[in-house]
């Protein structure tokens, strides 16, 4: 192991952009592998994503009770046997708000986030096999935003002509919020960040925030690359996201190898 991350407790990991590039959809056999040799080190993995629990548990099946979850962009963390351990719901009346505006908007759909269901109000059945099928979340279906009766964790606008137009707009009309990029096409709205997501795992699991690695691509991201000791930014991030951090990766599993003594030949045994 390099000397310099010797010291490192928890590695965590965006997945779409870092771990799925380039139109991957599956996780790598080669992280599992990986995930199992940094548990026989003493070292905790987990899976940071702006998705459901329900998707993430099937994107990482062959470890999936092996690893914690930063759910919904640290809205909500799992622990490996699905234990809530913090969870940042929004203001409930904004956010049903917030949820109608978004309605509103005739090339958007909206996506209304619980622990462990997607609530949909759908404008068109592909969004839904968009969701169900291809994201891979649970879905519900509801006629209004008011029919939800759990904490709402998340509210995101699906953008089909692409989001990166409607962030800094969304931003000054909905202060109250953190609006970010979660991905070509989507724009995430809550109170929470990732940074409350890694932030909350930590002291779930007595870590401190210094003895993480993480690894992101994204704007979303950089809240928890900017909250732990050691962040790493994908190379095919943009480049306001990799100008941040001085430390970049081509992939995950590349930058473990390298530095947390996870090699060819340590990785086979």
């Amino acid at each position: 192991m390099n000397p310099r991350f010797s010291h490192i407790r928890l590695t965590a990991s965006d997945i779409d952009g870092t771990l799925l590039q380039g139109g991957r959809t599956e996780i790598s056999e080669r992280l599992f592998t990986q995930v199992r040799a940094l548990k026989g080190q003493g070292i905790r993995f987990c899976a940071a994503s702006g998705r459901q629990h329900g998707s993430l548990r099937k994107l990482f099946r062959p470890v999936e009770k092996e690893i914690c979850y930063i759910c919904e962009n640290g809205a909500v963390v799992f622990s490996p046997e699905g234990e809530v351990l913090s969870r940042t719901p929004m203001e409930r009346e904004a956010a049903l708000r917030l949820s109608h505006r978004i309605l509103e908007v005739p090339q958007f759909e909206v996506l209304i986030s619980g622990a462990e269901t997607s609530y949909l109000i759908p404008k068109s059945p592909d969004y839904v096999d968009h969701i169900r099928y291809f994201v891979g979340n649970d879905v519900t279906l509801i006629e209004k935003p008011e029919d939800i009766e759990e904490d709402i964790l998340k509210v995101s606008a699906y953008c089909p002509d692409g989001a990166l137009q409607y962030q800094e707009s969304w931003r000054k009309e909905w202060p109250q919020f953190a609006v970010a990029l979660g991905g070509e096409k989507w724009l995430d709205c809550g109170t929470a960040s990732k940074r409350d997501g890694i932030l909350g795992l930590c002291k779930a699991l007595d870590i401190p925030p210094e003895a993480v690695l993480a690894f992101g691509d994204n704007y979303n991201d950089i809240p928890m690359l900017e909250a732990v000791g050691m962040p790493v930014a994908m190379e095919g991030g943009p480049e306001a996201v990799k100008g941040l951090f001085s430390c970049r990766a081509a992939w995950p599993e590349e930058f473990m190898e390298k530095t947390l003594g996870l090699g060819a030949e340590f990785v086979r045994k």
